[in-house]
């Protein structure tokens, strides 16, 4: 063959031949970014600072100590654990080794968190020290091939995983993930039934987190308090936060006045919270006495707020709150921001905000008809967030996720300019003679009364299985409320249909592990307290 044309061929081979590009997990990517600083306060866990350095040498630490034990990739780790360090490092170890992690919520029953360690086909428990206790009544009823302790020395539950990394080579751990591989397993709360299994695959995880960011340019580094369960949404946040050189102030639970007091000592400029922990933080008396000119944001989501309440977050705070929502299912979905939160238009604070980039929502009918804007159907959600079903459930997948569209269980509306309005859970609606009362709009409306801190809404079948409209109510101390003026408010305002035939006056709500209402049990002393009558 002529050079020319052996040239003509090999021109094309050699511009169109490409390797695929390098699979990158968003823990490699997130353990790259910290040698940028490798000194800075990464962790801080009551005394305990840990350094990026130190974060890096551990998950690499506990990576090698797990492929040496016989922990392989595709396998499912389950973490029992408080918002310790060392959990966070050992479910970035675990995902090096390309395993699945599922972490348990901790306020779950033996029984269940046994039931989720056996469903999820866990290989590998890894055990707060201070769980120990726990971790034993699980592995009683479910045998788990691997236990290690996350500190503490070990002792009779397992070996101690960090005493372990400490022996391991200095090398970096190669990933073995791959983009189609189970990243997580996140179970919903339980609130509306038995937990459920949310799928995602480290590519989805990725992307996810490269497209959210937790800073803008020329903004200071955050310093985020996560105080609720990093098995929820405060765990994704703090993995934002590490990927953008920023530092996680851990708290095992929230507990307002320790969260006034940090943001005061540690110069917190970010914080999330579930919208009852927000009241909890408004009403506490040490509220007005510490300094909070450092938080630049607070958002708040995982249920339905208050407008009345967040309207006067807004008047103490600041322009600093934004509500993110979104579920574990579909990822997120909208966002109501700082310039969003308007005293002066509730309408406006009564909604989730503008339907994000790469988001597709859909509200539809009983028979899947697009609705047009401003009526009420189920919120439907198509993005690259959504998950890849259920963890081995396909016929539950298949109810939910139909030609790549979610149906959220969220009735809501869309108006004009694109914001979305969630006005109830499909399944805490309630059914009563005359129509549907949609028990957010009965919360608002109790949560604005003026001796009124909190409300649950929930209806409760009667001895005629008819459901009857319940409140939970939690009154400003000393303001002498009583059930009838709060049936007559809502009765002047709404009309006899909404007006609750029962309402229960409590200090505080019962809240999940999450931080939301637990109206399941709320519903169950409803029940247990009718059938002794």
């Amino acid at each position: 063959m002529p050079a020319e044309a052996s040239a003509a061929v090999a021109t094309p081979t050699r511009t169109t031949r490409q390797d695929p590009p390098l699979f990158r997990t968003f823990v490699e990517e997130s353990l790259d970014a910290l040698r940028a600083a490798p000194d800075r306060e990464l962790l801080v866990h009551g005394e305990h600072r840990m350094t990026s350095r130190q974060f890096h040498a551990l998950v690499h630490g506990m990576a090698h100590a797990l492929a040496a034990a016989g922990v392989e990739r595709a396998t499912t780790v389950t973490l029992l654990s408080g918002n310790l360090p060392e959990a966070v490092a050992a479910r970035y170890a675990a995902n090096l080794l390309g395993c699945r992690v599922n972490h348990l919520y901790n306020k779950l029953s033996a029984d269940v968190q046994a039931t989720i360690v056996q469903d999820v086909e866990t290989r590998v428990l890894m055990v707060d020290p201070r769980y120990a206790d726990r971790a034993a009544e699980i592995t009683d009823r479910v045998p788990v091939p691997h236990v290690f302790v996350l500190g503490g020395g070990g002792g009779s539950t397992g070996p101690d995983l960090t005493a372990l990394a400490a022996g391991q080579p200095d090398d970096a751990f190669v990933s073995r993930a791959r983009p189609e591989d189970i990243c997580t397993i996140r179970h919903t709360g339980g609130t509306t039934g038995h937990p459920k299994g949310i799928v995602t695959t480290f590519e989805q995880v990725a992307r996810m987190n490269r497209m959210a960011t937790a800073v803008r340019p020329g903004e200071p580094a955050p310093r985020q308090l996560a105080c609720t369960t990093l098995a929820h949404a405060a765990g994704l946040l703090a993995d934002i936060v590490i990927r953008s050189g920023g530092t996680v102030v851990l708290h095992d639970d929230f507990d307002a006045g320790e969260v006034l007091a940090t943001i005061e000592r540690e110069r917190v400029t970010r914080l999330f919270l579930l919208p009852p922990l927000l009241y909890e933080l408004l009403d506490h008396p040490e509220f007005a006495r510490r300094d909070l000119s450092s938080l630049r944001g607070l958002t708040y989501g995982g249920c339905q707020a208050s407008p009345a309440r967040i309207a006067d977050a807004v008047c103490r705070l600041g322009p600093v709150l934004v509500q993110f929502y979104g579920q574990n299912e579909a990822g997120g979905i909208s966002v109501l921001t700082a310039d969003d939160h308007d005293p002066e238009r509730p309408e406006r604070l009564r909604s989730a905000g503008r339907v994000l980039p790469g988001v597709d929502v859909a509200v539809r009918a009983p028979d899947g008809r697009d609705l047009p804007v401003g009526e009420l159907g189920e919120i439907c959600v198509r993005s690259e967030g959504v998950m890849t079903g259920y963890w081995k459930q396909p016929g539950l997948t298949a109810e939910v996720l139909r030609d790549g569209w979610l149906r959220t269980g969220d009735i809501g509306f869309l108006d004009a300019d694109g914001y979305i309005t969630v006005v109830d859970r499909l399944k805490d609606m309630i059914v009563v003679v005359g129509g549907h009362v949609y028990t957010t709009e009965l919360e608002d409306l109790v949560n604005a009364h003026p001796k009124v801190r909190q409300s649950a809404v929930y209806g409760v079948r009667d001895a005629d299985r008819m459901e009857r409209v319940h409140a939970a109510v939690v009154p400003v101390p000393g303001s002498g409320v009583t059930a009838e003026e709060l049936r007559a408010a809502v009765r002047e305002e709404r009309g006899a249909m909404y007006e609750p035939a029962h309402i229960t006056f409590l200090p505080a709500l019962p809240l999940t592990d999450a931080g939301k209402p637990d109206k399941k049990l709320l519903r169950r002393l409803a029940e247990e307290a009718a059938a002794r009558v």
